[in-house]
């Protein structure tokens, strides 16, 4: 159990970086001419850039703490959520499409929980049965709009079926690849508390940025295109805006909320970057929810609201009542 204090704050952090996450699902939109592996390089370069200027004043205090065994996970952590879960994630998407993928990536808290309570957790599957079950509902209800609609919008072509199996693969893939790091990121930030959350998403941005180099000559070689300064101008901008928000100051919250809350709490966290997603889905294309788009979110919420309840101390009840 946790005090309402560190709930309440790891919960604040969950919601922020929830946030910034969701700023990811337009930037395709304002780069549509741009390809995503562009796009995935330049903002992993920037998170880079970014990081390692951040880092600097503080290097050589850090060098004294983080051994082969820090660098070692770094280099995970780096390669699991961030290039590895996006290569995955992208093939996925242009082979069977992005509402099965959706579909599967979608129980990323489900996934983090579940390994959260088989790691040892204090709570047990019985108590956040229903609000995990609303979380489930919230995702299918928000597919099924997300199928009708994509169904409704694009004409059938065929796909071949090992096109899909090995799309079915990276989907699944990409599910065990987050959550690997979503567990294996808070047992080091556990273990690595001289290290601050900040710095370690800094930590873990000049590794992402210095793996992503791998990606600049497929990406700006291989798909070389002609673009005027002007939208090169706005590629940067975007990306940089990109890597400074959603993933240098929303990891650097992940990394707190993961500190402050349970494995079994902070991954119904990642269900924010949907909810805010949709938020400025519904801004983009100015429009409402629909009443499925509206029950979806009313699941969801309700569903991280319960579960943060099961959390609580008794004796944090004991004083409410």
């Amino acid at each position: 159990m946790t005090s309402s204090r560190s709930l309440t704050l790891g919960v604040l952090n969950g919601m922020g970086s929830g946030a910034l996450w969701g700023t990811v699902f337009i930037v395709p939109l304002l780069l549509h001419d741009f390809t995503s592996l562009q796009i995935t390089a330049g903002r992993y370069i920037v998170y880079g850039l970014i990081s390692l200027i951040l880092l600097l004043p503080r290097w050589n205090i850090l060098k004294n703490i983080l051994g082969k065994a820090e660098w070692n996970a770094l280099i995970r952590l780096s390669i699991l959520g961030n290039i590895l879960y996006y290569i995955l994630l992208s093939t996925a998407i242009t082979t069977v499409g992005g509402p099965v993928t959706t579909l599967i990536i979608g129980f990323l808290p489900i996934a983090v929980l579940v390994v959260g309570i088989r790691a040892g957790s204090n709570i047990r599957i019985k108590q956040i049965a229903i609000p995990m079950s609303l979380s489930v509902i919230g995702i299918l209800l928000i597919v099924s709009r997300s199928f009708t609609s994509h169904a409704a919008s694009t004409p059938v072509h065929p796909v071949a079926f090992s096109s899909q199996i090995i799309g079915l693969f990276c989907a699944v893939g990409a599910l065990i690849s987050w959550t690997l790091y979503a567990v294996e990121n808070t047992r080091w930030l556990l273990k690595t508390s001289t290290v601050s959350d900040h710095d370690w998403s800094l930590l873990t941005g000049v590794v992402t940025g210095a793996l992503a180099l791998v990606l600049v000559i497929p990406a700006f070689v291989f798909h070389a295109a002609p673009h005027a300064w002007l939208d090169w101008a706005r590629f940067w901008g975007v990306c940089s805006a990109t890597a400074l928000l959603a993933s240098v100051v929303a990891n650097g919250l992940w990394n707190r909320a993961s500190r402050l809350l349970p494995l079994t709490l902070s991954g119904q966290m990642i269900i924010f970057e949907t909810l805010f997603a949709l938020l400025y889905s519904f801004v983009w294309a100015h429009r409402w929810p629909s009443f499925v788009e509206f029950c979806a979110i009313i699941c969801l919420i309700t569903g991280v609201l319960w579960c943060t309840a099961a959390h609580r101390t008794p004796h944090d009840t004991s004083e409410k009542a």
